[in-house]
């Protein structure tokens, strides 16, 4: 993509109404257009991330063996009755009527609907387990929404929802959940922490929040240091079986681990002071077990090989794709903008002509462009008129993981200059090599 042909609209001040690092960046760097009260457009720059954060969410969910389907936003009131939510949820949920006069409601979440399916279709245990996620903006009537897209009223979540026979089966979803969330997020270049956590207004009897240390989180967390070197299941982790997953769990929760509403001082204080790590913390992920909440009232039942009825044992399990961008840039930024890990980036490498118009400068970053696209690397091409500072500042503040410099100088001697966003270390290497660098082979 040539950033001449890019909507990229890049502000220069600090926005005034942005509080926390995130929110100032995805502003500052054209991510995102604020409509209303929490609520935003995403702009190309933020729709690509947006887009490569929900493909890693669905590679991993798919993996784990849940599948993909699209709920509604706009839900009857009449479900939410049925599993006596409808009043206890409280104002957060906006509720509307159709013209029809019928109570409906923008769905917060979507356990209703999705149990509704299952009671629909599923009538045999040997239908389970079954596992059904989608990726889908929702809405809740914050009272004081905050932070951009981090305490947004509109967000995108991926909500799955799994359905078993028995807890023996539900505990199996859940811990498959559990290790598709560690592989998720460090595929993202976050290194997240699973914390014991209140349920809410979900309900259940066991919930884990995924935590990431930034030193802007939202809230105080407190973890064994043991947490920072375990190693995160590979490729190669079997989800099909349960004893392997269930050991992952158990390594990854033996450990001390609590957000501040959940601490235990006296568990804390049996750890030595070496091994404690108090620091803030930024959910980016929460799982739930709830048995037979819904299903009991709704009446999903399922026929059990003893021949009985059995109301099924369910979970849910959710990420915020949304919440998520603004999490990594808390995570991974310095003065100058956005760090992107390269799994996330918006774009590969950042192309810089550093005089454009000159033929030969012109010529080579024409080549590198084809080169590098057609190794099947995503490049944002500056051609535009821009001075040098700017290009470096705006490469700078976008934060893509390489930048390759093509300058008159550079061109004449046969070389260019590669700088690495994370670490800052430049390099000038022949036109052939820094092809090379980045699997364009000539």
């Amino acid at each position: 993509m040539r950033l001449s042909q890019f909507f990229l609209p890049i502000l220069k001040e600090n926005p005034r109404e942005a509080e926390i690092v995130s929110h100032r960046l995805m502003l500052r760097a054209g991510m995102i257009r604020q409509q209303g009260q929490g609520s935003f457009s995403w702009l190309p720059l933020g729709k690509l991330v947006l887009d490569k954060v929900c493909r890693i969410i669905r590679e991993e969910q798919n993996r784990a063996g849940a599948l993909e389907i699209l709920m509604p936003t706009i839900q009857s009131a009449d479900l939410w009755r049925e599993s006596g939510r409808y009043d206890d949820y409280g104002k957060e949920m906006l509720r509307i009527k159709d013209r029809q006069d019928r109570d409906m409601l923008y769905g917060p979440t979507n356990e209703e609907v999705v149990t509704e399916i299952v009671r629909a279709y599923v009538k045999s245990y040997k239908d389970l387990p079954l596992n059904l996620y989608h990726i889908q903006w929702k809405f809740r009537d914050e009272v004081r929404p905050r932070f951009g897209v981090m305490r947004s009223r509109e967000f995108l979540m991926k909500d799955a929802y799994s359905f078993d026979l028995d807890f023996e089966g539900a505990k199996a979803a859940y811990n498959r959940m559990f290790v598709s969330y560690l592989r998720t997020f460090t595929r993202m270049g976050l290194q997240a922490i699973p914390m014991r956590a209140d349920t809410g207004p979900i309900g259940g009897d066991l919930s884990h929040e995924f935590i990431i240390l930034a030193d802007t989180g939202e809230s105080q967390v407190y973890c064994d240091r043991e947490y920072l070197s375990l190693q995160v299941p590979g490729e190669k982790t079997d989800f099909g079986n349960d004893v392997e997953i269930a050991d992952i769990v158990k390594t990854w929760t033996t450990p001390y681990a609590a957000t501040d509403e959940m601490h235990d001082e006296a568990a804390w204080d049996k750890l030595g002071e070496a091994d404690r790590v108090s620091a803030r913390g930024i959910e980016v992920g929460h799982i739930f077990h709830f048995g037979d909440k819904y299903s009991k009232p709704m009446g999903a039942k399922v026929t059990g090989p003893d021949g009985k009825d059995h109301f099924v044992s369910g979970g849910s399990y959710g990420i915020g794709p949304s919440r998520l961008v603004a999490a990594i840039i808390e995570a991974s930024h310095d003065d100058n903008g956005i760090i992107w890990p390269e799994a996330v980036a918006p774009f590969d490498i950042g192309l810089i002509n550093m005089k454009v118009g000159d033929a030969d400068c012109d010529r080579v970053c024409g080549e590198l462009y084809s080169a590098f696209t057609g190794a099947g690397k995503d490049v944002l091409y500056d051609d535009t008129d821009q001075r040098p500072g700017g290009k470096f500042a705006t490469a700078d503040l976008i934060g893509l993981p390489w930048q390759v410099i093509v300058g008159p100088r550079g061109v004449a001697a046969g070389e260019i200059e590669i700088k690495n966003r994370r670490t800052g270390e430049r390099e000038t290497l022949p036109v052939t090599e820094a092809r090379k660098r980045f699997g364009a082979i000539a």
